[in-house]
């Protein structure tokens, strides 16, 4: 038996996907590197960066899109993005222990922005925050 959230096949998650076949005027394929789906009544997606490494303009908008879509169809729903410091590529990034950098979310006015965290999270710190704020 597998334990969950372990990469079952490392050499195969190693494996660079192709997407230059998938171009739609300048529109391709973003990755995600986290989504939690929690008993159909939420969405945590998050993306990871190395240090300060920029979210691509595309991505970020596919992430808004994402949150704005879920929580449209009457769902909780966050993106996250974290960074890591693991310099060793050979060494494996524990997502939890990500540091979070930003959140998008609804201000106090309802209003959707992307915001830095005020306090450190690390990832699952927030996520288990989301978690039991929505009741989730």
């Amino acid at each position: 038996m597998n334990e969950r959230g372990k990469i079952r096949h490392v050499e195969r998650a190693q494996q660079i996907n192709d997407f230059s076949g998938l171009r739609y005027g300048t529109i391709t394929p973003t990755d995600l590197d986290g989504v939690i789906e929690l008993h159909n009544k939420g969405y945590i997606i998050h993306e990871v960066k190395y240090r300060n490494a920029e979210v691509p303009y595309g991505q970020r908008l596919c992430l808004q899109r994402m949150v704005k879509d879920f929580v449209k169809a009457g769902k909780k729903a966050i993106a996250i993005i974290v960074e890591h410091y693991v310099d060793d590529t050979s060494e494996p990034v524990d997502n939890a222990e990500c540091n979070v950098r930003e959140i998008f979310t609804t201000n106090k006015e309802g209003e959707w922005e992307w915001r830095p965290t005020k306090t450190p999270f690390k990832l699952k710190q927030l996520t288990d925050a989301f978690i039991e704020f929505n009741n989730l």
